[in-house]
């Protein structure tokens, strides 16, 4: 449980991952590190959104001590405005439990650490926004402007 923002413990964690799990494999981008972007309290989590050299991915850290932790494998779903997210569960040494939810593989389509971080911000902007509806076409077939034009030369 972390009271206070834990975007140094994240970001501590995955250097560390990707210094003794990730270092050599070539899915790496050589150009980006570790950001913890974003993270900011909502509702029982920590939310916020992780760079690293082999992804973008959406985490939730715990923001109280009655955070519930599902078991192993066992997705969890977050509705926000833009749809429902699943997230696994995960745990760290350094960081404790976590869900994540993946955005981005393939990280080598980044030019640069900051391309990454604008991509994760985005991310986050785009979670709570509600999708767009199109404006219904009258002329749409089995639009209800077209049928009561078509039934009134009945």
């Amino acid at each position: 449980m972390f009271a206070e923002n834990p975007s140094a413990q994240v970001e501590a964690t995955f250097r560390r991952i990707q210094t003794e799990r990730m270092a050599g494999l070539p899915l790496l981008n050589p150009v980006l590190e570790v950001a913890a972007v974003g993270f900011a309290r909502h509702g029982n989590d920590w939310r916020g959104v992780l760079v690293t050299p082999w992804c973008i991915d959406l985490l939730l850290v715990p923001a109280r001590a009655d955070w519930t932790v599902p078991g192993p494998h066992e997705r969890v779903f977050r509705q926000y405005a833009s749809g429902n997210f699943a997230f696994l569960p995960n745990h760290e040494d350094g960081l404790g439990d976590y869900l994540i939810c993946a955005l981005i593989h393939d990280m080598n389509r980044f030019p640069d650490q900051e391309s990454a971080c604008m991509t994760a911000q985005a991310c986050l902007i785009a979670l709570d926004l509600a999708p767009v509806q199109p404006a219904a076409d009258p002329a749409a077939p089995g639009s209800s402007s077209r049928r009561k034009f078509l039934s009134l030369g009945s």
